[in-house]
């Protein structure tokens, strides 16, 4: 992307944070973000209710509220009937409207393959925002869902995901990341960005790298899907995963001798996970007991913020 220089850009890309904000007056500003991607479950209602929550989490990571969205359609209807896809777009505006947010239109090109997910413009105050870069030396981080959704699909698509830790995940990927975003602003959090295909090391590690600092994580101590260790030893991670690894290689380092599976975890690609939130150690135990309170059960403290280090990530047991 070339520079920007527009002074209304107050967020851009060079944080790689999850969503662009443009300032419209000195209290009003517009988030925006789009993402879409391939079926991950066979159900196309639940689909699209997981394409909608997966594209919202990324204005309520910024710290704003959603109020359009505009459907993104690759379909193939030379193949597929269009009932499937009359199928998602309903679970798609069931997420929508729960959120308070209008569909106000879309686009739909004919493709080879099922694409779906929105184009989400939110409001946020200029001087409330949160990106990846605030996070601070001493801050604790909280992970506000359970982590193991690539492995919990990509066993689905197999045939071979026993349907409680199926159900969990689902339940996991619908639920909307709007309790995390308000409990995080509650507690004075620094910095936030939402877990998705860069698994929780990737994410986490822009996290560092934005803010200049390095952050430590406990694998132990990471919230986990029901079941999903069986599925880490049967080894069904996604193409996903390996990228992520290399991709963190640079920036992390390993102490002790951490569990293989969870550190696989750490790794996994992630469809609308939870929020990553840096918060000051007075208010971290508010922020879970409040995000749990609002029904993210299985939010987790899962490590700190230090003082940048040769390494900007540190993973151990």
């Amino acid at each position: 992307m070339p520079k920007i220089d527009d002074p209304n850009v107050l967020v851009g890309t060079e944080t790689h944070d999850d969503a662009g904000v443009y300032k419209l007056t000195d209290d009003l500003a517009l988030v925006q973000t789009i993402d879409f991607f391939p079926p991950v479950v066979d159900d196309p209602y639940v689909y699209g209710q997981i394409a909608a929550a997966n594209a919202l989490s990324d204005v309520y990571a910024m710290g704003g509220t959603p109020r359009t969205a505009l459907n993104l359609v690759g379909y193939p209807d030379d193949k597929e009937s269009l009932d499937w896809l009359g199928e998602i777009i309903r679970g798609g505006e069931e997420r929508m409207r729960a959120a308070g947010t209008v569909v106000i239109g879309g686009h739909t090109v004919r493709d080879v393959e099922i694409k779906f997910g929105y184009a989400v413009t939110g409001l946020i105050h200029p001087q409330r925002i949160l990106t990846n870069a605030g996070a601070q030396p001493g801050d604790r981080l909280v992970l506000t869902k359970a982590l193991g959704t690539g492995f919990v699909t990509t066993a689905a698509r197999a045939g071979s995901c026993p349907d409680d830790a199926y159900q969990a995940a689902v339940a996991s990927m619908i639920q909307l990341n709007a309790i995390a975003r308000d409990a995080m602003l509650e507690a004075g959090a620094h910095a936030a960005t939402d877990i998705t295909g860069f698994g929780l090391v990737g994410h986490a590690g822009e996290m560092a790298l934005s803010s200049g600092v390095t952050i430590e994580i406990e694998l132990s101590k990471l919230p986990l899907i029901q079941g999903v260790l069986d599925l880490v030893k049967a080894g069904y991670k996604t193409r996903a995963s390996q990228s992520n690894r290399t991709a963190a290689e640079p920036l992390l380092r390993i102490d002790g001798r951490p569990d293989p599976l969870r550190l696989e975890i750490a790794m996994d690609a992630q469809t609308s996970g939870g929020l990553l939130v840096s918060v000051p150690p007075a208010a971290s135990a508010k922020l879970l007991h409040d995000v749990r309170e609002a029904g993210a059960a299985h939010a987790a403290a899962i490590g700190r913020v230090l003082p940048r280090q040769e390494r900007a990530l540190i993973l151990h047991d």
